[in-house]
């Protein structure tokens, strides 16, 4: 099956304050805001062939298990691709970082065995899009792993989000919107979800616009299967 080429250039995508901002940031946020941990259960269990759609800085990298054969790490911002490429060099799993955006991956259909979305379906510009590529490159029965900022469970903070995703927060934070449902869009998209839970980050102390999030489990269902909807764990979240 022929590559697909993007239909942006890779590049389109250029947040040069807010990458090196980000990069110190999510640094201070895997140790002081237990993300590390978060990142590191997302991943557990994956195997084969693995995409991550927006890598940032690569701190992933470092948590993918032994039986993942190949990671392909697409990120559009210059600046964090750079800083994944040197995270990928010190990686004990070969990772693989190449320019690209998610509503128009550069690869090949059903190519990949685990799909990783991680604190990306926040800024991307059509979720729709770049989850129909997701469950493209997926091969049947591949499992999406998704943690990602979500819509507030409290009238007060949900409030806040949408204020904020109507004004400044996009054009401070690399297009980061605070208030999606990136569970009902999985949804909506065709993937069969599995357990999924709500989680705040930090854990403790006041919520910020991007403290509740989501983080679980979803498949491309086989040829002719339906999906169905699992059962969200019981979870915390702002």
């Amino acid at each position: 099956m022929r590559e697909r080429r993007n239909a942006v250039p890779g590049d389109a995508v250029c947040h040069p304050v807010f990458a090196r901002f980000y990069a110190r940031f999510s640094l201070a946020a895997d140790t002081g805001a237990g993300v590390a941990a978060h990142r590191a259960e997302l991943l557990s269990g994956l195997s084969g062939r693995v995409v991550e759609i927006g890598a940032g800085n690569g701190l992933n990298f470092a948590h993918f298990p032994s039986a993942v054969s190949e990671v392909v790490a697409i990120e559009p911002e210059p600046a964090l691709r750079a800083l994944a490429r040197g995270a990928a060099a010190r990686s004990e799993v070969p990772v693989d970082v190449v320019p690209g955006l998610a509503e128009a991956l550069p690869l090949k259909s059903e190519a990949f065995d685990g799909a990783v979305c991680s604190l990306v379906l926040c800024s991307v510009r059509d979720v729709g899009r770049a989850l129909g590529e997701v469950m493209r490159v997926l091969r049947p029965g591949g499992e999406l792993r998704f943690f990602e900022h979500c819509r507030a469970g409290t009238r007060g903070l949900a409030t806040v989000q949408r204020a904020v995703d109507r004004t400044v927060w996009p054009l401070l934070f690399g297009g980061c919107h605070t208030a999606r449902d990136p569970v009902a869009e999985i949804g909506s998209a065709g993937f069969v979800l599995g357990v999924h839970r709500r989680l705040r980050v930090p854990e403790r102390g006041i919520a910020v616009p991007t403290s509740p999030c989501v983080l679980g489990v979803a498949r491309r269902p086989f040829p002719g299967a339906e999906a169905r909807a699992g059962e969200a764990e019981p979870g915390g979240g702002a």
